[in-house]
């Protein structure tokens, strides 16, 4: 059996709403909003007495989505380090692809967006780059030009 589809990307975050402004400047679409805890929600993701709120968040195509979790309690875990490098372990961004990568890396800068490295040219199809958003978040942004 295969799978079906890649259905979301959860990001924790300490402040939802500047998370949903950050993804909807982008380009996303907000779903929804909703407290989650309970029960079923502690046997699914394994911690006690989780009282939370999320926001689902997609892509115009409707094909990808973004899950943004602020935990009430239990108080969310830092990971170490907060701004980690490109070679850290574990997952390290999130890419999309955009009409225009400079136009898209201005919105996004007043909503804390800076950029990791530079605006970069690969051969003749895209131009790319990574930018920090809120919470230290990298997101992959991508032009296609070729």
């Amino acid at each position: 059996m295969a799978i079906q589809r890649m259905d979301n990307v959860l990001i924790v975050v300490e402040d939802l709403d500047a998370a949903i402004a950050f993804f909807v400047e982008l380009g996303m679409e907000l779903e929804g909003r909703a407290p989650v805890e309970g029960p079923w929600v502690e046997r699914v993701i394994g911690v006690e007495g989780v009282r939370q709120e999320i926001a689902m968040l997609c892509t115009p195509d409707g094909h990808g989505r973004v899950e943004l979790a602020m935990f009430h309690e239990p108080e969310a875990v830092a990971a170490e380090p907060g701004e980690a490098p490109a070679n850290t372990l574990g997952l390290r961004r999130i890419m999309f692809a955009v009409d225009d990568v400079e136009d898209t890396v201005a919105r996004l800068r007043p909503h804390g967006a800076r950029l990791v490295g530079g605006v970069e040219q690969y051969g003749g199809v895209y131009r790319l780059c990574y930018v920090r958003g809120p919470e230290g978040i990298i997101v992959g942004l991508y032009e296609q030009v070729g």
